[in-house]
């Protein structure tokens, strides 16, 4: 039986991927306004510079991984056009039905695909961009995952991964404060669920910190990797490029 983490219990891997469903099942409803609280409103502009990073441009075929309600496809969808298209992905069918009813109600249709980025539907080398925003970490085998990644890309293409990262030592302590006592608070409060915000708390500090993630890029057959560190490293956009 192989193990695996979830958060800091040590659970097996066939568990694991149930286990982050029943957390993005229960959240699902006060998402976004709890993304809101948690980062002061700053998750706008992490996800606002990976898009800036990204660089879309007219007919890019796009892929968001982990795409929950729509951030990042709603902001690129309309810089692929015309003749491009965003592919809005979660393996959480009840997020991923969020993000598609919000998508409509700002006249957004695309392409919506319930699937696991271990294991992608699609064709190699078929995308320009691959973007996964705060989903990595939730993987369970995140190597296999940016494998796929690759695979999808074409020659040139690029990768973005913006996760939760580490933070710079001086500001440590006080962030453990904040993420251990404050956010499992406001999850009780505000979505009656202290649990799966403890293991958002959780599963960043079992997360590869900045260098071992972008080994784990270039593992992936990624020949460039490229870090940005955000928010004193609360927050790093890895960038790729297949090479």
């Amino acid at each position: 039986m192989t193990q695996t983490h979830f958060g800091f219990q040590t659970v097996d891997e066939r568990d694991k991927a149930r286990r982050v469903r029943a957390v993005f099942d229960s959240v699902a409803p006060r998402y976004d306004l709890m993304n809101d609280l948690m980062s002061a409103g700053l998750h706008r502009w992490w996800k606002a510079y990976a898009v800036m990073v990204a660089n879309p441009q007219p007919g890019l075929r796009v892929l968001d991984l982990a795409g929950g309600t729509g951030d990042l496809a709603l902001a690129l969808a309309p810089k692929v056009q015309p003749g491009g298209i965003v592919v809005h992905t979660d393996i959480n069918e009840t997020m991923l039905r969020e993000g598609r009813d919000r998508l409509l109600d700002h006249g957004v249709v695309l392409p919506t695909v319930v699937c696991d980025a271990e294991r992608l539907p699609f064709a190699d080398g078929y995308f320009d961009l691959v973007t996964v925003a705060f989903g990595l970490r939730n993987m369970t085998h995140k190597e296999l995952a940016l494998r796929e990644m690759n695979r999808v890309l074409k020659v040139g293409g690029k990768l973005l991964v913006l996760e939760f990262s580490h933070v710079a030592p001086p500001l440590q302590k006080a962030y453990d404060w904040y993420s251990f006592h404050v956010l499992p608070r406001l999850g009780r409060w505000v979505a009656n669920d202290e649990a799966s915000y403890r293991y958002l708390a959780e599963s960043i500090r079992m997360h590869p910190d900045q260098e071992t993630l972008r080994a784990m890029v270039r593992e992936a057959g990624f020949g460039h990797v490229d870090v940005h560190n955000l928010t004193a490293g609360v927050v790093a956009l890895h960038v790729g490029i297949k090479t």
